[in-house]
Formats: structure tokens, C-alpha cells, sequence
């Protein structure tokens, strides 16, 4: 029973694979940027790559998110944090929160620019006014360290 159960989820799990790359052949950027996760999650960092590439280019904040993070950790391909500034950039202009975040911990490091903490809390609060928690719990201890 249980490897039946088993192989009826793994066989869901295909179709929505095979649902979301339909969707993403179509143009539906957000579902790359679905089936980038879902290949990110089984470690084929090289195709997820390629999906958040197609959903950056075509304007998603999230694909360039994704990327951003690829690029800041290796995650196939070689780490680059001025790379990663980039997407982050680009993903924080385009009102992904996250991307907010991840570039003001970037200044907030010194990793692809030169650190800067008063940026860092600019980012922070970014996020922050986007509704991510951690954005305004990172801007809070930047203020109290006097940024």
C-alpha cells in the first residue's frame, strides 16, 4: 500500500512538472520560475538556472530573485556576488521583497560592493515596506546600531 501511495505521488509530481514546463513553453514566466524550484529542489541547479534565466529576462522579479541566489551561492554556476547584485537589483526594483533583503545583506557584508550599512538599512527597509518581516526586523538593528 505504502509504495503504491508512494508512486501515485511521484506520478502527481510528474504532471505537474509536465503541467508547469506546458505553461512555461507558453509564456508563463511565473511558471519557469515554479519548474525551476521544482528542479532546484532535486539539485539540477543547471536547469533551474536556465528557467529563472527565461523568467528574469522576461521581467519576473522572482526568476531574478532566484537567480540572484544562484549566483550568490554557486548553485550552478560559478558564485559571483556582483553577479548576484545584479539579479538582486533588478528582482528589489521589480518589488520582490526578498531580493530587497538579500541585496542589503549584500552591503551590509561588503560581498560584489563595497560594504556600506547605511545601504544596507535602505535595502532593509525596502523589503521591509514590501511586507517582509525580516526586512524590518534587519532594518531595527541596523537603526539601533546607529545606520
Amino acid at each position: 500500500m505504502k509504495k503504491l501511495l508512494c508512486l501515485a505521488l511521484l506520478g502527481a509530481s510528474v504532471l505537474g512538472a509536465n503541467e508547469l514546463e506546458n505553461k512555461c513553453n507558453k509564456g508563463d514566466l511565473e511558471a519557469c520560475v515554479d519548474l525551476g524550484v521544482e528542479y532546484a529542489k532535486n539539485q539540477d541547479y543547471f536547469k533551474a538556472r536556465e528557467l529563472y534565466t527565461k523568467a528574469c529576462d522576461g521581467g519576473d522579479a522572482t526568476g531574478c530573485y532566484n537567480l540572484g541566489v544562484s549566483y550568490e551561492n554557486g548553485y550552478g554556476v560559478k558564485q559571483n556576488y556582483i553577479k548576484a547584485r545584479e539579479l538582486y537589483t533588478k528582482a528589489c526594483d521589480g518589488g520582490n521583497a526578498t531580493g530587497c533583503n538579500n541585496l542589503g545583506a549584500l552591503y551590509y557584508n561588503g560581498q560584489g560592493v563595497k560594504q556600506d550599512k547605511r545601504k544596507a538599512k535602505e535595502y532593509a527597509g525596502k523589503a521591509c515596506d514590501l511586507g517582509y518581516q525580516k526586512g524590518c526586523d534587519n532594518y531595527r538593528i541596523l537603526n539601533e546600531q546607529g545606520y
